[in-house]
Order: structure tokens, then sequence, then C-alpha cells
């Protein structure tokens, strides 16, 4: 039987980069896909700037598109909110191509790939059996990186405490004439569907068009995402897949690790609850595990200490922010339309800095906003 230091089952971005901070130390690491690789993967696919500025190396290799400059649409509103940057503020990439790109780092550097391996059991003890369809594998730590759905948390005894919200995502190929039109601009259209909004990202040769609500009762996010096109004057789609999934927009309330288990990404349900971006936060905390373990020399009840310390510090609080936020931006809409008529420059620009990653969501975010609105009654 196989014994790795640290076993990763999932090979998406969080996964990768455990993966390859943890190789690069010299720990045995293997992680374990139930695919071949590389797999699409349901996804809109806009890395912002601050996940990409975190990556230890260069990606532009899978970069279809980059757009330094973000449009921000709101139903019902004349203004149109836009910030600009001198840097790609978001970059779009197919997540094949990306996961695998991660991936194939990570096995430079001293990581091994198990494809079509599916996790099907875990026997704890001392060190992890985990049985996968292909034979057993042991191991110290398992670093959950499985998504949204993470059969491991499941394993492990996690019961499920996670907002998750739905949303749909269609790679869409329209006509050359259209396409010219709307690859011009990265856009999100606030409430083209009940709290929540759309999106549409443009690839090298379609575009991915989406809807997501923050609502969780049953909503036909389909009929919505008629609307879109219709909202969008796209006139010909000569070809659309549809692909359903759910977004876990808080974090789990029962910890992040456990029996030598760790959750990073959407397993641990770290994307922000305002965008329902979760790919810079994945990335963020399959760092942070891979540090934990290393610094704690392999230790297991060091190491889940040292990794909720550092989930404290940083990623949690922002997190709880992006909640509150949240909860207000998309509940109040009468009144959070009105305050963007009037301050919508600066909230597009603090949205800007999050993205880029110049500035993390205040700890105390209606504080800072009413000092904003003061500050500029007083200009």
């Amino acid at each position: 039987m196989n014994f790795y230091e640290v076993a990763i089952i999932g090979s998406g971005p969080s996964g990768a980069l455990a993966a390859y901070y943890l190789a690069k130390a010299g720990i045995s690491t293997v992680i374990i896909e139930k695919e071949n690789l590389p797999r699409y993967k349901t996804c809109g696919g806009g890395l912002v700037y601050r996940g990409r500025r975190r990556l230890p190396f260069d990606i532009s290799s899978v970069v279809e598109r980059e757009y330094a400059q973000m449009n921000v649409y709101m139903e019902g509103e004349q203004k149109m909110l836009s910030s600009h940057r001198d840097l790609p503020v978001i970059s779009m990439v197919m997540r094949d191509k990306f996961d695998n790109l991660l991936i194939e780092k990570a096995v430079e550097v001293g990581a091994e790939l198990k494809e079509r391996h599916k996790l099907t059991h875990i026997t704890f003890g001392q060190n992890l059996t985990l049985h996968t369809s292909e034979g057993d594998i042991q191991t110290t730590f398992v670093i959950a990186a499985d998504g949204a759905l993470s059969p491991t948390a499941k394993l492990a005894g996690w019961k499920e405490t996670r907002k998750l919200i739905p949303a749909l995502e269609y790679e869409v190929e329209v006509n050359e004439e259209d396409f010219e039109r709307l690859s011009k601009e990265v856009r999100f259209d606030m409430d083209s569907v009940p709290a929540g909004y759309a999106w549409s990202f443009p690839k090298k040769n379609h575009l991915s068009l989406g809807i997501a609500s923050t609502k969780r009762t049953r909503i036909d996010l389909k009929a919505y995402y008629k609307k879109y096109l219709e909202k969008l004057e796209i006139t010909e789609v000569l070809n659309e897949k549809a692909h359903g999934f759910q977004i876990p927009i808080s974090p789990r309330t029962d910890g992040f690790s456990r029996k030598n288990v760790f959750l990073v990404g959407d397993a641990a349900g770290f994307a922000d609850a305002v965008t329902a971006e979760g790919i810079s936060n994945s990335m963020w905390s399959g760092e942070l595990a891979a540090k934990a373990i290393l610094e704690a020399k392999l230790h297991p009840e060091q190491a889940a200490i040292l990794y909720q310390q550092k989930l404290d510090q940083e990623l949690l609080p922002e997190l709880n922010t992006s909640l509150k936020a949240a909860k207000w931006f998309y509940t109040f809409r009468i009144i959070r339309n009105m305050l963007l008529r009037k301050y919508g420059d600066y909230a597009i620009n603090f949205m800007t800095d999050l993205y880029t990653g110049e500035r993390g969501y205040p700890k105390n975010l209606m504080k800072t906003i009413k000092a904003k609105i003061l500050e500029s009654k007083l200009s």
C-alpha cells in the first residue's frame, strides 16, 4: 500500500496550490482525482487579480482574455458603474486548462497525481487509509479540495452548515457581430435575477453567461437566463451548453479540520458572499492549509491549531464581513440603489480594489461606509 504524508482530494485550484507548496517543501504529496485531466469544470472562469497575484508562477499561457475594467449595470437604473486599473482586474480562463496547468506545476515540484481514483471510504486511525476505486492509499493528512459537494467532508463527519446558492452557467457561441460587440467588456448585471446578478465573461471565441441568486427558494434560473439574452440583445445563439451548480457563500460553522482532514475552498465554504467569486479564496485557503502543515512539522494537532489561527487572522473576518454586506446589498434594493446613485463611483472603486487585492473588506463595514458618506458630504 502506498504511503504519502499528505493526500489531496480534488484537482481544483485549492488542492493544486496546497500540493504545490507541500511538494516544493519536500513533503510526499499525492493528488487524488476521480476524473482524467484536463476535465471540464463548471465555472464562469473569471480569475480576479487578487487571486492571480498570489500565484507563484506565470499562468499567461491559459489566459484567454484580460480586462482592466469592469462594468456593473443596475436593473432599472440609467447609470453604469465602471472602474479601470492599469492591470488585469479580471482574467478569463477555461477551468479545464487553468486547473490542469496548476496541477502540472505541482507535479513539476514533486507531487504525484492519481487520476481515475474515486474516493469511496476512509478508515480513520493514527494514519488514514483512503479506499479508492483503484486501491488503497495511506496518509497522515488529508486536504479535502473536492468542491461544494465534498464527499470527503461527508465521510469525515461534517454536517451541512454552509449557505449554498443556485447558479446556472452557459457556454454560448453567438454570431460574429454579437461576439465582437460583447467581447469588449466584462459586465455584471445586478438584479437581473431576484437577489442576485447575471454576468457576461467573454472567452477566446465564445461567451460564458451566467445567473446566480442568493435566494435559497426555488427559482427558475433558466427563465431569467433567457431574459438576459434579450437584455444583451443577442440575435442568434449558434450553440449553448448549460451547467447548473451550487456556490457555498458562507463558511462552515463546525470547524475546518477534524480527524487529520482539512477543508479548503468550496468544501469549506470560502466563496465571497457578495460576488460569489471563489477561485481566489480557494487558492488562498489551499496555501494556508499547506503552510499550517509545514509550520507544524507534520504534527496533526498543531497543524489543526495553526490552520484555524491563519483562517481567523485574515480570511474568515473578510468572509464574515462579506456575508453582512451581501445581506444588506441584496435585501434592501431600493435603499442600495438610492445610495449607489450618489456614491456609486466610490462603491465600484471599492469593489475593484477588492478584486485587485489592493484592499480587503473592512472589519466594520457600516462604520466605513458612513465615514465615507460623511467625507463626501463635507468635500
